[in-house]
């Protein structure tokens, strides 16, 4: 995307530090673009779990994705920052709520976003989450996921301290609890179609990887 849209989306935030903290978040963070690029033509609604301060959904509508979209988040303040952004921009058919992914998911069928929310679940958690998201999606449509792998690399210390540091300065109200590995993925989803699993460092130091489920068309 290019800057003046980028600073058009972090012009939704009125704080000063919001407005920064966007900008160099879809400048630097290949996760906006690759999901434009999974959700390209998309026709069913997203969920998106984990939404933080919306900006999949202002990235999406600012690159002509226009399905509704439904972002949920354990953070209140983050949820109503990007409730203010949504109805002072007029961005239609965007919603947000405050939700804990713990208690369920609201009724749904169509696409699922899961995005930097899993390392804060226990590996039963985890298993359950995702079983469940698999079940809210349409058939052809998608659950994409970004999540840093538990693996032996540098890169995945580095994430571990990413994550901690964030917990540190309370932009995170949690510290993580578990990451999951390829092959928790592999086994969990596999079994509801196709699967693929690829990094998705771009210029981070991170051991980001995108996970993407796609589900067979009926019939």
């Amino acid at each position: 995307m290019s800057d003046p849209g980028i600073q058009k989306i972090a012009s939704l935030f009125p704080g000063r530090w919001e407005r920064h903290y966007v900008a160099a978040k879809l400048r630097t963070d290949p996760l906006y673009t690759a999901l434009a690029q999974e959700f390209r033509g998309a026709e069913n609604p997203i969920l998106d779990l984990g939404c933080g301060l919306g900006l999949l959904a202002f990235f999406l509508r600012a690159n002509g994705i226009a399905v509704p979209i439904h972002g949920l988040d354990y953070d209140q303040r983050k949820v109503e920052m990007a409730t203010h952004a949504a109805e002072t921009s007029e961005t239609r058919q965007v919603t947000f709520a405050h939700h804990d992914a713990r208690s369920g998911l609201p009724e749904h069928q169509g696409n699922v976003s899961i995005l930097d929310i899993l390392q804060f679940f226990t590996p039963t958690e985890q298993e359950t989450l995702l079983t469940l998201a698999a079940s809210r999606v349409a058939p052809g449509a998608k659950l994409v996921i970004r999540s840093g792998l538990r693996d032996e690399s540098a890169r995945f210390k580095i994430t571990v301290l990413g994550d901690l540091l964030a917990k540190a300065t309370f932009w995170m109200k949690a510290a993580p609890t578990h990451y999951p590995t390829a092959g928790d993925f592999q086994r969990i989803l596999a079994p509801f179609g196709s699967l693929e699993i690829s990094p998705l460092w771009g210029k981070t130091p991170f051991n980001n990887h995108l996970i993407v489920l796609t589900r067979p068309q009926a019939g």
